[in-house]
């Protein structure tokens, strides 16, 4: 297949693409002149010149295609075995028998072009999401213009049921956004002044009004396609390597084709038999099947996935992804939503609000993840502050303050070890730990009024997420640079085979390279940025929920458009099926040449039947590697999530660690 003709972009009807059409006219012509010629309406030499119309006519695009390769690339291909096999049964009088090979191989070339073409189209189509025309505010005027026109800077207006026409921050307004064309998220998602909106997605309920933050060139749109579009020109490593096959296998063919002719011929054998004998050869050990077996399925895969919101920058991350047999997590915004939130509340002396109103008092004056999760809390129940005198932050331990005329604290067990109340403590402060809680104290250094219970918490799609890897056999990892009881506590809940606490980011490269040791293919999903040298390090890193973040996307090898943990199993299952189908057509053409070979050498079949064989087993490949950008029937995924799966008992981490990954059997 010619290098150039994937890049063609296609929106009419099948019959109507150019390859196709001229090779559907050219079988139009065959048909017409076989069936006229035996029926005598036509003689010979009129019944030849249509054929040869059909095969000038219906050859022109794919053989110019392969000499153009022959020229520029010193490369023999799959072309130039059809031409020599056109040729040579054309000089041996089989004008029917080249027609029909010209027509069939055109087609079949024709709709691998047009499948191509297809898939394009297909991510090229998230465009349409985009308005064509914006209402813009200029001089106190209301404006209509082009998407097009829109410059960084813009004030534009989006009303109910309006697509957004660029990425922009909310100056005005609130509203819910459809942002399931971009990221695949299926829920509506609510935005307010000083939030970010991206091309291509639907405001539902309020009107807008939106600073455009990129030119509709340059939006989370039009990179996203973009990215898919290279994606699809990269290749993978079994396509290279039937490839640099292809380049030594071909000349072989044409060569072992020649000897075919000649050794018969200088040793007095029939020229004609022989020589037809070698254009059956050339059909039937074209290796178009073979050559068709992988690529098809990544470009289809790749394209499926961009339109889902996961970005894949390369036909071969989306082959490692079928590889998979270990998925690491991140913890802190990957299985957690990343923003902690208070859990319990346990006044020592039966006054709640007295522990939340203390609480909120010292909280609000830092900045803290644990502070804000108490403000918020505080906040929502109505709490009120308290007058302070004095306030200052106690590095590494808390905060204090001077309330009338206590001096009250906020913060962790080290401040208050002067207090009577710590030691009758100590198993509930146990308890809480063990659920992964961090339990922070307020009241005076010799009298705990209580004790506040704080927890980042599990991402609701983490336990299905957590039971389709398993479905898959994929083992299920979490590294954190959290404590380990901490961690400990979320991995018995959602079921985790393992993990790794306390890591610095240096320390997840380390890990990753041991688990990849130990189990095989990793993958790793992280927010994108912080976790870069264990994503890099991973056979594939998954960045979550980067929607026009660069960086995100630069980091890693898959990019999640959504904050959502589902589209990592989708992601994986998609690779293991794009795997499974690329082996199936590696295996079908095999097959095909195998049977084909021997039976073109020994003379039991005739050009026409090896054309028709040969045709018949590309289109099935092509057919088949389409079937990966089909959204998967239930019967199809490696695990549907049902009331009995559902019910099954989730395998529990073990309770010891003798070495950096714990020694237990997964």
């Amino acid at each position: 297949m010619g290098r150039e003709k994937r890049e063609e972009i296609f929106e009419g009807k099948w019959y109507a693409h150019p390859p196709i059409r001229n090779a559907l006219i050219s079988g139009l012509l065959t048909c017409g002149s076989f069936g006229l010629a035996h029926l005598g309406i036509i003689p010979d030499f009129v019944e030849a010149s249509v054929y040869a119309i059909a095969i000038l006519l219906g050859g022109y695009h794919w053989s110019r295609e392969g000499v153009e390769e022959f020229i520029e690339e010193r490369e023999i291909g799959i072309e130039i075995l059809m031409m020599a096999a056109t040729v040579g049964s054309v000089i041996l009088g089989l004008w029917d028998e080249a027609a029909f090979l010209v027509f069939l191989y055109g087609t079949a070339e024709g709709l691998e072009e047009y499948a191509y073409a297809r898939t394009r189209v297909s991510i090229r189509k998230l465009l349409d999401l985009a308005p064509k025309e914006t209402r813009v505010l200029k001089d106190g005027e209301e404006l209509t213009v082009l998407a097009e026109e829109l410059g960084v800077g813009d004030i534009f207006l989006v009303r109910p049921g309006e697509s957004i026409p660029t990425d922009g921050i909310i100056v005005e307004g609130s509203s819910s956004v459809n942002e399931a064309p971009v990221t695949g998220e299926s829920a509506p998602v609510e935005k307010k002044e000083g939030m970010k909106v991206f091309a291509g997605t639907i405001n539902q309920e309020g009107a807008l009004k939106v600073r455009a933050t990129a030119t509709f060139e340059d939006n989370t749109l039009s990179k996203m396609i973009h990215l898919v579009e290279e994606a699809q020109e990269q290749k993978g490593k079994a396509q290279l390597f039937i490839e640099r096959f292809g380049r030594k296998y071909s000349p072989m063919v044409l060569l072992s084709a020649l000897l075919l002719v000649l050794v018969p011929l200088l040793l007095g054998a029939p020229l004609s038999h022989w020589a037809n004998r070698a254009v059956v050869l050339l059909v039937a050990a074209a290796p178009c099947a073979l050559v068709m077996s992988t690529p098809v399925a990544i470009a289809a895969g790749i394209g499926r996935a961009g339109r889902s919101g996961v970005l894949i920058k390369g036909g071969g991350h989306l082959e490692n992804l079928g590889k998979i047999k270990v998925v690491a997590f991140d913890k802190t915004g990957t299985l957690t939503k990343g923003e902690p939130s208070v859990t319990d509340i346990v006044p020592l002396n039966g006054d709640e609000s007295l522990v939340l109103h203390l609480a909120y008092t010292l909280a609000k004056y830092s900045e803290h993840p644990l502070s804000r999760a108490i403000v918020r809390k505080a906040e929502e129940a109505g709490a009120k502050s308290l007058p302070v005198v004095d306030f200052s932050s106690i590095a590494g331990y808390g905060a204090r303050a001077v309330l009338g005329d206590r001096t009250v604290y906020l913060g962790k067990e080290g401040l208050f070890r002067k207090s009577d109340e710590l030691g009758r403590l100590m198993p509930l402060l146990e308890t809480l730990r063990k659920q992964g809680k961090t339990v922070i104290f307020v009241g005076t250094q010799k009298g705990i009024d209580g004790i506040i219970a704080i927890r980042d918490g599990i991402r609701p799609e983490a336990e299905i997420v957590i039971r389709e890897l398993h479905g898959m056999g994929v083992k299920v990892i979490m590294l954190t640079g959290d404590n380990e009881v901490t961690a400990r506590a979320i991995a018995e809940e959602l079921g985790l085979d393992d993990i790794r606490a306390g890591l610095r980011p240096e320390a997840k490269v380390q890990a990753i390279r041991e688990i990849e040791e130990r189990y095989g293919a990793v993958a790793m999903v992280g927010d994108g940025i912080n976790d870069a040298p264990a994503l890099a390090q991973a056979t594939v890193g998954i960045a979550m929920g980067t929607s026009g973040t660069d960086a995100a996307i630069e980091a890693a090898d898959i990019a999640l458009m959504a904050d959502d943990l589902t589209k990592v199993s989708f992601a994986i299952n998609l690779g293991k099926r794009a795997r499974r189908i690329g082996i199936q057509n590696i295996a079908f053409s095999l097959l095909i040449l195998s049977g084909l070979i021997p039976l073109a050498i020994t003379g039991t079949i005739g050009v026409a039947l090896a054309v028709f064989l040969h045709e018949t087993s590309e289109l099935l490949a092509v057919a088949n590697g389409l079937r990966v950008g089909r959204p998967c029937s239930p019967c199809q995924r490696p695990l549907s999530i049902t009331r009995s799966s559902q019910n099954q008992k989730r395998p529990k981490t073990g309770s010891k660690t003798k070495s950096p990954l714990l020694e237990r059997k997964l």
